[in-house]
């Protein structure tokens, strides 16, 4: 099912990922696909719809800064980066403190998390607080900005958000702050000369 980035649109998303449904949605960098993170159901549909292994876990995306540190701590420089770039095309790895996340997407230590900057999701995450968000696509293969082509290629999804095509197509940068220290996981949307340039 195919649904309009409005009110009534945003509503039925919701509800379809509070049922433990699958929803492809927009973001500022590419077409996502998501769910409840704490379905631990709906967390191995996505791993079978990306056909994607289970030993690489999956980023959360959420509405704000003091909303993430319900799951994550945020050392100092962490805090910094993410109070400039977020909402935006950055993606950070944190310490996780959310102990039923740690079982449901069979994590360790850490979670990758991200505030995406496109209204239509924010207004979704505002209803579902958090989302699985990765790429729309099978795992290794290009990521979605063509609203169509990825309706038509993608399956196994309950409900496909539409908000037309996305201009940027660039993934997010993946950061992780270690000791002080910048490590790029990926180098996205974002440049590296961006982000030092917080410091």
């Amino acid at each position: 099912m195919k649904i309009n980035c409005n009110t009534e649109g945003i509503d039925k998303a919701t509800k379809v990922v509070k049922d433990g449904g699958i929803v492809v949605f927009p973001t500022d960098t590419v077409y996502g696909i998501g769910c409840d993170p704490y379905n631990e159901k709906s967390v191995d549909r996505i791993y079978q719809i990306k056909k994607r292994p289970k030993s690489k876990p999956f980023p959360v995306l959420t509405f704000s800064i003091n909303m993430a540190t319900k799951i994550v701590d945020f050392d100092n420089d962490s805090k910094k980066i993410a109070e400039r770039f977020w909402p935006g095309p950055l993606t950070l790895v944190l310490k996780l403190k959310d102990e039923r996340l740690r079982k449901t997407l069979n994590l360790q230590e850490k979670i990758a998390v991200r505030v995406p900057n496109n209204k239509c999701l924010l207004n979704l995450l505002k209803n579902t607080k958090f989302l699985i968000g990765t790429s729309a696509n099978n795992s290794g293969e290009d990521s979605f900005t063509n609203s169509d082509d990825c309706y038509q290629k993608m399956n196994g999804f309950d409900v496909f958000l539409d908000d037309g095509d996305i201009k940027d197509g660039k993934e997010s940068t993946i950061l992780e702050m270690i000791q002080g220290n910048p490590i790029f996981h990926r180098i996205g949307a974002l440049k590296k000369e961006e982000i030092i340039e917080t410091f």
